[in-house]
């Protein structure tokens, strides 16, 4: 296939970027997830479930050429000088459809709260298209929420999207979404405080590190780690297995080897050197080594997290064909690399690695960006939850973390 031309917008957007870009994060956002699965389990929404006759959709893309596209703040290109947003825009003149852009959502739980009534009861959310983690995904496809995509509507889906985000536990036949960026959590340290580290062992172990480490509060980068560090799959664990990883961070926290445990917060601690290593998220990394070299991020071989955010059509939009053009837009090589220039997660979209390297070869060449087969061999999802089994294992892992 003849790689497509470099957009003329993507060398300005990337200098733009390197030079003013805030150190706000999509994953900055997350703090508040820690009691999400909690409250997702405490909604009373079971029940509520919709399916594809109780609750049709109405597509008017034919005549409306529009739609409504919900997203997380500094989550997609942006040129620092203007404020403009180079990609969509570019797809606006393309395809002659006018996208009102929200940057609305800023913590799963709070989002879905904002959003359930009406998709419980079948009414329009005013949104044609949102970004959700993917554990939200799998909630939203089980209760019937979303609409089924035609995936023959998007080639360059079908082409191009990352054998590793195919077939996941949370939307196995690839029908209800498509991946928008994903990231990695695993182990960091301030070179400058501290010798290297490898595993979660030595994190959770290691003397000269007591009282210098940080965990995160989200249950699933947690304790997925421990998961794995204990040789148990965290895609698929049994309570038992939970309860032995989870008792490994118990006797961490109480010998005071934890200091904290944080959502994105613990970014400036690293970076000042306060704390000497933590679990955290690949993204925030890179961009705090753009700073410092000396602060690393390490995929231990025991494996790392794979989480992605994904696009989904929630049920009676209105617009779904123009959603899907722009989905199928996005997974173009040369407009992926433009995003992920900006973003700095991993771009799920193959041959956006070769366009990069027209836009910015360091970036081409890194693996938190672009991992190799071989990260991404140990990387793992965390298994899908019901809901007492979130209500259970959050209550389990809050009475750990003392939150």
């Amino acid at each position: 296939m003849r790689r497509p031309q470099l957009m003329p917008e993507a060398a300005a957007v990337v200098a733009a970027h390197r030079s003013s870009r805030s150190g706000l994060s999509r994953r900055t956002l997350l703090g508040g997830a820690v009691a999400a699965g909690a409250a997702l389990a405490g909604c009373g929404i079971e029940g509520t479930r919709q399916s594809e006759q109780s609750c049709p959709s109405t597509d008017l893309s034919a005549t409306e050429r529009r739609l409504v596209f919900a997203n997380w703040p500094q989550y997609i290109d942006v040129d620092d000088r203007d404020g403009s947003r180079p990609t969509l825009e570019a797809f606006e003149r393309r395809t002659g459809i006018r996208v009102d852009y929200l940057e609305e959502i800023n913590d799963n739980d709070q989002y879905f709260g904002k959003i359930q009534n009406q998709l419980a009861a079948c009414r329009p959310t005013g949104r044609d298209l949102m970004v959700v983690s993917d554990w939200l995904l799998g909630r939203l496809v089980d209760l019937g929420w979303v609409q089924r995509l035609d995936l023959a509507a998007m080639p360059n889906v079908q082409r191009n999207l990352l054998p590793s985000l195919r077939g996941r536990a949370v939307d196995p036949t690839g029908t209800h979404a498509v991946p928008w960026q994903g990231g990695l959590a695993g182990l960091a340290y301030n070179g400058r405080v501290t010798a290297e580290i490898r595993t979660v062992d030595e994190l959770l172990t290691r003397p000269d590190l007591k009282g210098r480490v940080t965990l995160l509060s989200e249950l699933r980068d947690t304790m997925g780690l421990l998961l794995q560090a204990r040789g148990h799959d965290p895609g698929d664990f049994t309570e038992a297995q939970f309860d032995d990883a989870l008792e490994v961070l118990r006797r961490s926290v109480e010998a005071g080897q934890i200091r904290r445990f944080t959502g994105n917060d613990y970014a400036p601690d690293l970076k000042r050197g306060d704390i000497a290593a933590c679990i955290g998220w690949s993204g925030d990394i890179i961009q705090l080594a753009g700073d410092d070299p000396r602060i690393r991020f390490v995929a231990p071989d025991s494996g790392v997290m794979l989480y992605s955010d994904d696009m989904v059509v929630p049920n009676q939009a209105a617009h779904r064909a123009n959603a899907q053009r722009l989905m199928d837009y996005y997974y173009d090589p040369t407009v992926a690399a433009t995003v992920a220039a900006y973003v700095n997660y991993i771009c799920p979209v193959e041959g956006a690695q070769a366009a990069m390297e027209k836009i910015d070869p360091e970036l081409a060449a890194n693996p938190l960006i672009f991992p190799t087969r071989a990260l991404l061999a140990r990387a793992s999802g965390f298994m899908p939850l019901t809901q007492p089994e979130s209500r259970l294992y959050n209550d389990k892992f809050q009475a750990v973390i003392g939150a």
